[in-house]
């Protein structure tokens, strides 16, 4: 901008104000009193008579239509009038009565919370207004992007799998439904969810870009490690058994703490056989319990001693932090789902949680 640029835009925005303020006086001299009361009127009356006038120059391109050719959209600019040929030149979806920018703001919020906490803090963050219902059906008709790892430069090295549960809505009066999902963290990619859709999601991580070697986490659940298996082939896996989860199957057998200690420190080094051996004159059926659990998975524990100091993930911490994050999202007091809205509902926590609303389409 131009100097001389710069003194004419002061010397509007000077009139500008001083036409605001004027106006502010005449309606509520009252939110002049205060710093916020400022705040809120100046945005409101910049939305509702200025922003939409500058934001104008969207159909600056165009020869003046008719007024049948043109639409109005919610904006955080305010009310913005379109032209029938800009509004098919940008990104505007047919039908919408919210531009890209409001909706953006709308899905960072209710990805985040319920959709009632969205419509209360939109309002106040923005000054605008968009209903709970109208949040619910915005977050159904989205198509949102698939996380996609395709750089050569930075393959997936390790990925974590674990399950989690939503509940489902049922006919009044009758015993909640919980179902399971499945919850896959990319390591420093990103994450994933899918609802009943095992094939899915083996379908999906078959299209990322992985490593020769990939670490794949999980604890004791024969689903996780069956789903592994489908994604390539054994060769191309290193299977870890989360060091967290087979402590606290460790700790479920009780008994001498003298015992217990030297059975970590035997697992810890990845010593199956000398693990079992501290069980032998041990007669119980969580002894028996363990014995199998550690027959079960023991070409799955390594010397984690080993490979954490190798810098390689010996527990599943991400991928279940990933899942308290989902749940952060479907468990909320008395919320319950109907089952065909909950792949979208999954689909709209990950475009969250992988920073989808965050970032700003310019810098893409």
């Amino acid at each position: 901008m131009t100097p001389e640029q710069k003194r004419q835009l002061k010397a509007h925005t000077d009139a500008i104000a001083a036409i605001l303020l004027a106006d502010a006086k005449a309606k509520c001299p009252e939110r002049l009193e205060t710093l916020e009361g400022i705040e809120l009127t100046v945005r409101q009356q910049i939305q509702e008579h200025v922003s939409p006038q500058v934001g104008i120059f969207l159909s600056s391109m165009a020869a003046a239509p008719p007024p049948e050719n043109t639409r109005t959209l919610t904006s955080i600019l305010g009310d913005l009038v379109l032209t029938a040929n800009p509004a098919s030149y940008y990104p505007v979806k047919a039908y919408s009565r919210w531009s890209p920018g409001f909706e953006r703001c709308c899905l960072l919020l209710s990805g985040a919370q319920s959709y009632q906490r969205a419509a209360a803090d939109v309002e106040i963050l923005t000054g605008l207004k968009m209903s709970r219902s109208t949040h619910q059906r915005l977050v159904q008709r989205q198509d949102f992007p698939d996380l996609e790892v395709s750089e050569p430069s930075e393959p997936v090295e390790e990925m974590s799998l674990d399950g989690g549960k939503v509940r489902l809505r049922t006919p009044e009066g009758e015993a909640s439904e919980w179902r399971d999902y499945k919850a896959v963290n990319l390591h420093g990619h990103g994450v994933a969810a899918f609802f009943g859709q095992n094939e899915d999601l083996v379908a999906w991580l078959k299209t990322q870009l992985m490593a020769s070697l990939v670490v794949c986490l999980g604890d004791g659940h024969p689903g996780i490690w069956n789903l592994f298996a489908q994604i390539g082939a054994q060769q191309n896996r290193l299977e870890i058994l989360d060091w967290y989860h087979l402590m606290e199957n460790l700790e479920k057998v009780g008994g001498s703490a003298a015992r217990l200690s030297r059975v970590r420190g035997h697992l810890w080094r990845g010593d199956v056989e000398q693990a079992l051996a501290e069980f032998d004159d041990w007669q119980h059926p969580r002894v028996d319990n363990f014995r199998v659990y550690l027959k079960r998975h023991c070409h799955r524990i390594v010397n984690y001693d080993y490979y954490q100091c190798e810098g390689i993930s010996i527990g599943s911490g991400a991928v279940e932090s990933t899942v308290k994050q989902f749940s952060g999202r479907l468990k909320l007091p008395g919320a319950q789902w109907k089952r065909e809205n909950v792949p979208q509902v999954l689909k709209h926590r990950s475009a969250y949680l992988n920073g989808e609303f965050s970032r700003m389409p310019w810098l893409a």
